[in-house]
């Protein structure tokens, strides 16, 4: 079965499969590999034996309850079975009763039957579903794509088309839909970072041999954010519809790349952290975020980001918000 995915998550793409049909697995050994918008989950054999069936190949997606394949303790392959086409239509001959609440809305919103698409059991529809369609009808129509310019006959043969990662798609719509609907302002500022980086040579070697993590730029950074928070509460905000809902703590984001892309995993209490403290946990957070390791939460109820493009070799840039939180260094 597809293990939990984490909060908001309902859909994965089953990556890769370490294992064949046929194959002997240990219980926890790695059977395959799930992308989701945000992490990479490997799933672990829950029992050992062989490899019967798998019902989710690579390439396919998959929501929260599906089966993903049959473990056998007798070593028995299951044949592929045929496809069934299954009636989504209600029984022949048999009336549907659609649920009272949705006639009542579906009366309310001046929608007739044939617009809402039922899910309901004997595709009745259900309250939800008129919501769902007065939505829709609400919705203004997604802006038309340009499509892609013709390429010359001589440059089409040394093209490489690849599909993007589900992260990468989800980091691409979720940058834009910032842009679209965060009023962002950037602004630059010059600090003169002499003293912090003489305290830093000064400190550096005593701080690895006492803590066992080397001291960067990255945590005084944080601390100098946190206290900046603290000042200026409005930053450590975010707008809830007509309310500002002011965070009484700071979660940190920091953002780190990784080869499949840029996740921001969050440093819980950061505010309440020292400074080996701080060192310590985006050393880990990072290890794990390059490695595919980072889960839903290690990811979800950041109150502020830092990203740090220095590290490419950037005298500027502009960050783009990572909603809701309200501001980003």
């Amino acid at each position: 079965m597809v293990p939990t995915l984490g909060e908001s998550v309902t859909e994965a793409t089953v990556s890769t499969w370490f294992k064949a049909v046929g194959d002997t697995v240990a219980q926890d050994e790695m059977l395959c590999e799930l992308e989701t918008d945000k992490v990479s989950v490997e799933v672990p054999s829950p029992a050992a034996g062989v490899l019967a069936e798998i019902t989710a190949p690579e390439g396919s997606t998959v929501d929260a309850s599906a089966k993903l394949a049959v473990i056998s303790a007798s070593g028995t392959v299951i044949a592929a079975a045929p496809a069934v086409a299954i009636a989504t239509s209600a029984p022949a001959g048999k009336d549907v009763e659609d649920a009272p609440s949705a006639k009542k809305a579906m009366a309310a919103a001046g929608v007739s039957r044939d617009q809402v698409k039922a899910t309901g059991r004997d595709g009745r529809v259900m309250k939800d579903d008129v919501a769902r369609a007065v939505a829709s009808a609400a919705a203004p129509a997604p802006a038309a794509v340009a499509p892609r310019a013709a390429v010359s006959s001589d440059d089409a043969p040394r093209e490489e088309r690849v599909k993007m990662t589900r992260l990468r798609q989800t980091i691409a719509r979720r940058l834009k839909e910032s842009q679209n609907t965060a009023a962002m302002l950037t602004t630059y500022n010059e600090v003169d970072m002499t003293e912090v980086m003489a305290l830093r040579n000064e400190y550096k070697d005593l701080f690895l041999k006492k803590h066992g993590v080397k001291l960067g730029f990255m945590s005084f950074f944080t601390k100098a954010c946190v206290h900046a928070l603290n000042e200026v509460p409005e930053v450590n905000a975010e707008i809830d519809g007509t309310d500002v809902v002011y965070k009484n703590f700071v979660h940190m984001g920091i953002a780190a790349g990784t080869p499949t892309g840029l996740v921001v995993p969050v440093i819980r209490d950061a505010d309440g952290m020292s400074f080996a403290g701080i060192e310590k946990a985006i050393a880990e957070k990072g290890a794990r975020a390059r490695d595919g390791k980072l889960s839903m939460a290690e990811m979800q109820g950041g109150t502020f980001t830092i990203s740090n493009g220095g590290v490419y070799g950037s005298l500027m840039f502009s960050p783009i918000l990572n909603p809701p939180q309200s501001g980003i260094l």
